[in-house]
């Protein structure tokens, strides 16, 4: 789904590309909250290998639900586009480090500087960035790259990422200026991380009309071979521009990553068993204890590897569309939720790998405890007569079922609940007043979600409530998604370090009417709508963690989710006999894009 590529993406660079208003900040990184952790001069990050050697391939799986892609712009709204291509084709002004988080270093820039005022950042270009045709990176580029990006033909998610952003500028040939409608710590790393790309790609043609031209990036990749919609491979360039920086510098080592797409998790599996690609990262628990073994196992070629990660949970969960008359009130979503029993889940399908998502900030420093602080309370004031009591007393976690007792005071709760909301069971199901039974539907495209909402359909049931599974097609999965034509479905929600404009984009109520919003809840809550405001508009961290608390703890009192499970590691399976890795596990390693960007091949 395109809008949720772009969230990821978004996410990333926020955890990586952050900016500073201090008058501490050094010019050729931005520390959002504190001071850079490189000194000006460094030679490279500390967890690469920085003689690596070049050559080689990476093969890898995609693991997109997704079984092929239509075209090469990743950001436009229809259509897929292949896996790690924005990644590996687009350079950005700032990138970021994998061991600290809200920090970012020039990349294309090889300066930049903020208003006093902190109304506006300006960027100085390097003079020798080019990309892949050789021109060389203008600051009309840059400003080219953003105006397309907010305008009518890209996902509306940079839209209101870039609200307020007022407008960018040409300085001269190698400078370009942002300005921000108001002062903001997060807008300079915004900007800063968003993808450049030249004017000469698709020239003449509406942007939503560049869809096979093959990307003029400046990254260190270009598109290799390519067997169209099915597999393909990006090649290293050369004479990349920033193979010398030491941003770059023991990065991109392969000469080839080949990316090969298979239609189901067994395919995939047993392509590696066959030794058909090096690495596979894994999701499913089951196939993690049960399936990965074989002959090339127990020969040593292949390992199966826990990389543990610092990185926020995210708060994967199943999204509650409040659009839908069945879902709009509170009592009816909270009901749904206590009859969700993970511990089963945990004991009997997980096999003990997942923990349960605790709010929208897991494993950062905004995750929300206990009760809310005079800082919370003074946010949330205005708000009481609009908000659940709940949102004012201890933090509002998922129910815990550690037994068949605690699921029978669960169902009797929910009973309760749904009984106040205006539905009680006759004739067997649940009806409201007009006798109208209540049914609704579970939408997914992946293989195992009848697995795992099994358990939950059997405990609505004695509830008297109807749960269809309805599984379909990725391409009509992110058709209806968009149109947010569905009841109930499975979000992986990306978790930041530094949380701000997107989340209007997730949360917002102007974002809940726009189509291929991020806002698949529909969340209209003026109260959330000022809590990412403060958050947005905080000018320290002192006063962003109370905003981030305020805003968990509305989303959590008013069941717009009900939180799924996280894993704290990497799980992958690597052939050693094709691949080297770097002695050092940076804690904010993106899974398979630190092998990516820091492994090499030991076979040329």
């Amino acid at each position: 789904m395109q809008n949720c590529r772009m969230r990821v993406l978004r996410f990333l660079l926020l955890a990586a590309c952050c900016a500073a208003l201090s008058p501490a900040r050094a010019d050729y990184a931005y520390a959002m909250w504190g001071d850079v952790k490189e000194p000006a001069g460094f030679t490279h990050f500390p967890y690469v290998n920085p003689d690596a050697p070049k050559g080689g391939a990476l093969r890898l799986v995609s693991n997109s639900r997704a079984s092929t892609f239509d075209k090469y712009n990743p950001f436009t709204i229809r259509g897929s586009a292949p896996a790690y291509l924005s990644q590996l084709m687009f350079d950005t002004l700032l990138t970021g480090s994998l061991d600290e988080t809200a920090t970012g270093y020039g990349l294309l820039a090889e300066d930049v500087s903020v208003a006093p005022d902190g109304l506006s950042a300006t960027f100085r270009l390097r003079a020798g960035a080019r990309f892949h045709d050789g021109k060389p990176v203008t600051a009309e580029d840059v400003k080219y790259s953003y105006d397309t990006l907010v305008g009518p033909y890209v996902s509306p998610g940079y839209k209101t990422m870039l609200y307020e952003v007022a407008g960018c500028d040409v300085v001269d040939a190698r400078t370009v200026r942002f300005r921000f409608r108001t002062a903001n710590r997060e807008l300079p790393l915004t900007v800063g991380g968003l993808p450049v790309f030249s004017r000469d790609w698709g020239r003449g043609k509406p942007f939503d009309q560049v869809v096979t031209d093959t990307p003029i990036g400046s990254g260190p990749y270009r598109i290799g071979p390519v067997n169209f919609g099915k597999d393909i491979t990006y090649v290293r360039d050369p004479r990349y521009w920033a193979r010398d920086l030491p941003v770059r510098r023991g990065t991109a080592n392969f000469d080839r990553i080949e990316v090969k797409i298979y239609k189901d998790n067994t395919a995939r599996l047993e392509a590696l068993k066959a030794g058909e690609f090096d690495l596979m990262r894994f999701f499913s628990a089951g196939d993690w204890a049960r399936r990965v073994k074989g002959k090339r196992f127990e020969t040593g070629e292949l390992v199966k590897a826990e990389f543990p990660n610092k990185l926020p949970t995210g708060f994967q969960s199943y999204v509650l569309n409040t659009r839908r008359p069945l879902l709009a009130d509170r009592r009816v979503r909270q009901a749904l939720g206590l009859a969700f029993d993970f511990e089963w889940m945990s004991r009997q399908l997980f096999y003990g790998a997942y923990q349960r998502v605790h709010g929208l900030f897991g494993n950062t420093r905004c995750e929300t405890r206990g009760e809310p602080a005079p800082a919370e309370l003074k946010l949330l004031g205005p708000w009481r007569e609009q908000l659940p009591q709940a949102v004012f007393g201890p933090m509002v976690g998922p129910p815990v079922t550690p037994d068949a007792m605690a699921l029978r005071e669960h169902l009797r709760q929910a009973q309760r609940l749904l009984k106040e909301a205006g539905w009680e069971v006759k004739d067997g199901a649940l009806r409201n007043a007009a006798g109208e039974p209540f049914v609704l539907e579970y939408m997914d495209s992946s293989e195992g979600g009848m697995r795992t909402i099994f358990s939950w359909q059997h405990n609505l049931e004695k509830l008297g409530i109807t749960l269809n599974y309805r599984s379909v097609d990725f391409a009509l999965y992110q058709q209806r998604l968009q149109k947010f034509d569905f009841d109930i479905t499975t979000i992986a929600f990306q978790g930041t370090n530094n949380p701000g404009q997107e989340f209007a984009d997730l949360f917002g109520s102007k974002a809940a009417d726009q189509e291929d919003s991020g806002n698949f809840a529909g969340v209209k809550n003026p109260a959330v709508d000022a809590m990412i405001q403060a958050m947005v508009s905080a000018e320290s961290l002192q006063q962003m963690l109370p905003a981030c608390h305020a805003l968990d703890r509305i989303m959590a009192a008013e069941h717009y989710l009900i939180p799924q499970w996280s894993a704290s590691t990497h799980r992958m399976v690597y052939d050693t006999w094709r691949l080297a890795r770097p002695d050092v596990v940076p804690p904010y390693s993106p899974g398979e894009m630190w092998v990516v960007d820091t492994w090499w091949s030991k076979k040329p």
